[in-house]
């Protein structure tokens, strides 16, 4: 098949109007198209008075017409021999794993990182098992409804913490930047696909899911593991992870062999292979393992708030006259200023057509998150407009110093909301004229179980204000209507990522402890499903090598 890249047709065009594109392309008759297949779709929306749709396409003609044709256009870039994006499994376990003295690996998360490490270990044969500490998706769903609902928060149960991990209530967001020459994206959305996710998260730009869809896609993906082999527990939380000593070797810090972990109810399960994809929240866990000796470091995250507005004035903003069409649905945006202090301000998880959600994990603390249905047909459009902040300059102290920081700030949150899970809330033009709001002014709150207006400078460190206060009139000048004065902040939004690194080396292995695989957004190595995904891959094909020592990844 021949990739075809950068067809550009208007919004309406019609499916013939793709045919002869190609042809023009090909510069060859309709007849010699034998099928076609769409790989990517996007648009460029820069002249909103003539947005385009820009495709990628997958053309099947004859064998010898195939040849003549890469001749003819050589090394141009528009026309390239399909390349293979098939998933090629890197090793395979002997149907009668395990034998002997073997043991079977250990997933500790059942996030997007989990899942995927679980699937792969399982599609090779390895069984393994899976320890989430929160509980099944239908009933994490109603433990988080209850703090939506009710104001009651579950620890272990929620919109952090159970099957699906922080992903499951998000827009759902399927798309990354991260470098994928293996297309190993391409297996996570096939996997996705084969579950219930809609055929289009193959081919668009951005695809999304959105929560009612990822349930429903979640319980079909545990239901593959066991139909493997693999194990899946719930309620099932990591005391203690073991670990043997070891002499140093090879220039690695190791002196520790991963031997098993302890549950919290005293079950002890023997692995010499554990995936930590325990997630950005975890910080009990984060506690027992730098108590156990496993190197971690602090790293870079970010604060803020959420900001929302009503989706037809972002969509005007984005799309103008076009604004409304069926393919670009709610539009969406990407935002970043770079403040006279140093600190950069960027927009983070935006949600066209969404709600902005109570995502705590611990009892008196508030943190927002963003969610969208599949649909993004909801009235507002949010995002969390956060400042970064880093170890050297901003937490100092200690390796969870940054876990501190986090709730800190989350505390604070709740008091400024009434104590009762209510977060705190402010019209951006009063927000930017230092004034305490008292009254919604256009644009509704969609955070449950409510909001309390009030000041948000008390909410966050000065320098945060200050650069949120210069950023804010700056993104502006992008989306027009950003800053109006209805506009809604509500606070606080600390979860952006990880505020530690457990470092790993080149073998996916902790660098002082072998056998320990951290992975995906909680050990620093993600930012959101799709990479997270493919980490899981990742480090599953790591374990399954160091296994059964067959083929190398390419």
């Amino acid at each position: 098949m021949l990739r075809l890249n950068e067809i550009k047709l208007p919004l309406d065009h019609s499916e013939a109007d793709l045919i002869a594109a190609i042809c023009s392309t090909l510069d060859i008759g309709d007849d010699a198209v034998l099928s076609y297949t769409l790989f990517k779709r996007s648009y460029d929306a820069r002249k909103k008075n003539n947005i385009l749709l820009i495709y990628q396409i997958d053309v099947l003609v004859s064998a010898q017409l195939e040849q003549q044709l890469l001749e003819q256009f050589g090394t141009q870039a528009g026309v390239r021999p399909t390349p293979d994006t098939d998933y090629h499994f890197v090793a395979q376990a002997d149907p009668a794993f395990p034998n002997g003295d073997q043991q079977r690996p250990i997933v500790i998360g059942f996030g997007p990182c989990g899942i995927l490490a679980a699937l792969l270990l399982a599609q090779m044969g390895l069984k393994p098992i899976v320890l989430e500490r929160g509980q099944d998706v239908r009933q994490r769903t109603q433990d988080t409804w209850a703090l939506w609902r009710k104001r009651q928060l579950n620890p272990e149960s929620n919109v952090q913490f159970g099957e699906g991990g922080a992903g499951t209530f998000s827009d759902g967001k399927l798309w990354s930047q991260v470098k994928d020459k293996r297309h190993l994206g391409r297996k996570v959305l096939s996997e996705f696909v084969k579950a219930g996710a809609p055929d289009e998260i193959l081919f668009v730009s951005k695809p999304h899911i959105g929560t009612f869809k990822l349930v429903t896609m979640v319980e079909r993906m545990r239901a593959e593991i066991i139909r493997l082999g693999g194990e899946i527990r719930f309620n099932q939380k990591v005391s203690e992870l073991h670990r043997a000593a070891v002499a140093d070797s090879d220039d690695r810090k190791a002196h520790g062999q991963v031997t098993g972990v302890t549950l919290a109810d005293g079950e002890f399960l023997p692995s010499r292979h554990v995936v930590l994809a325990i997630g950005h929240s975890a910080r009990d866990s984060f506690e027992m393992l730098l108590a156990q000796g496993v190197y971690m470091e602090a790293k870079p995250f970010s604060i803020g708030f959420r900001i929302e507005h009503p989706q037809s004035v972002i969509d005007k903003a984005r799309f103008g006259p076009s604004a409304g069409h069926p393919i670009l649905g709610s539009a969406d945006y990407k935002l970043v200023h770079h403040c006279k202090s140093g600190r950069s301000v960027y927009s983070f998880c935006m949600c066209p057509g969404g709600t902005v959600v109570a995502a705590a994990s611990e009892p008196g603390g508030v943190v927002t998150n963003g969610m969208s249905q599949y649909s993004r047909n909801e009235r507002n459009a949010n995002s969390a407009i956060v400042v970064g902040i880093t170890p050297e300059q901003d937490y100092p102290e200690h390796v969870l110093a940054g876990v501190d920081l986090q709730r800190k700030l989350e505390r604070l949150a709740f008091d400024l909301g009434g104590s009762n899970y209510s977060a705190p809330a402010q019209l951006v033009g009063d927000f930017l004229n230092n004034r305490p709001s008292v009254d919604l002014k256009g644009v509704s709150a969609s955070y449950q179980p409510g909001i309390t207006l009030g000041d948000l400078s008390k909410a966050l460190p000065a320098f945060a204000i200050e650069a949120l206060r210069e950023a804010i009139p700056e993104f502006n000048k992008q989306i027009a209507g950003f800053s109006m004065a209805e506009a809604l902040l509500t606070g606080v939004e600390t979860r952006t990522s990880a505020p530690v690194c457990i470092k790993r080396g080149a073998d996916y292995q902790s660098i002082n402890t072998l056998g320990l695989y951290p992975a995906g957004e909680g050990a620093g190595y993600a930012g959101g499903i799709l990479s997270a995904g493919i980490d899981g891959i990742k480090v599953a094909e790591a374990i399954a090598l160091d296994m059964l020592a067959t083929v190398a990844v390419s």
